[in-house]
């Protein structure tokens, strides 16, 4: 596969990228700018290299067109987006990168024709409600979204167009839905939290996570694997699924650090 990954020097697009090279894959990076030291972090410098950075804005659709067609790209995963906490400060901004930023990976697709076989997305586990509005256990991937921010907003938003792009024009994907992801190179978000605890507990300096209650945790090449088994299927359809890890609570969480 020739992959172009959006947002790619990000946390989960540096795994993502891991398992791509390990298979053989080509990988391209169209980001704002070049930052490769999650890669670093994870595989050596001879595999860093092999990745090719396309500088560009992903709400810029001649530039994305351009970066498609130069490249050959044949499979996308868009992960391009602004988290939370921005979000709730500039919700003009996030809508812009979560919400025209998919629109434009969409339609730079359409396009291409024939050329993109394949696009996973991220999507996100904030299209949800809290606990308290389901049943207990596991939730099935079609259940009510009660977003409460606007990052879970811009979410169903897109995963909303992406169902009408396959309705008009038969673009298939794939949405996928983290929740608490974790693993070495999680240094930014709400719930990258655990990820510091972690790490601060092997370099024994002191923590604190800001928030309570279950979480469910994620292991980052676990996720990353998921989203390169997608890539690859030939299913039809613009799907959503949520993503399973192991359910926790925060408090025993910490008390098995203590222990350690």
């Amino acid at each position: 596969m020739r992959v172009l990954i959006t947002g790619g020097y990000g946390f989960i697009g540096a795994w993502i990228i891991r398992n791509l090279l390990a298979q053989g894959d080509e990988v391209w990076v169209y980001d704002l700018k070049e930052d490769p030291r999650r890669l670093r972090a994870i595989m050596p410098e001879a595999e860093v290299r092999k990745v090719v950075f396309v500088p560009g804005d992903v709400t810029d659709l001649p530039r994305l067109q351009k970066a498609l067609a130069d490249f050959r790209i044949s499979h996308i995963i868009h992960l391009a987006g602004l988290q939370v906490p921005t979000c709730r400060v500039n919700p003009i901004l996030g809508a812009q990168v979560n919400v025209i930023g998919t629109l434009t990976v969409f339609e730079a697709i359409r396009l291409a024709g024939d050329q993109i076989k394949r696009l996973v997305y991220a999507s996100s586990s904030a299209v949800l409600g809290p606990p308290e509005k389901y049943p207990k256990g596991p939730l099935a991937d079609d259940v009510k979204l009660l977003p409460s921010t606007h990052y879970g907003h811009f979410k169903i938003c897109n995963e909303g167009n992406a169902a009408i792009y396959f309705q008009e024009n038969g673009i298939s994907s794939i949405g996928l839905r983290p929740w608490t992801v974790y693993g070495v190179g999680r240094d930014l978000g709400m719930t990258s939290e655990p990820t510091k605890a972690i790490k601060s507990v092997a370099i024994n300096r002191p923590y604190h996570i800001s928030y309570g209650g279950w979480q469910d945790l994620q292991y980052v090449d676990d996720v990353a694997r998921i989203f390169v088994r997608c890539l690859m299927q030939p299913d039809q359809g613009a799907k959503s699924y949520n993503i399973r890890g192991t359910v926790v609570d925060l408090p025993p969480f910490h008390k098995a650090f203590c222990k350690v």
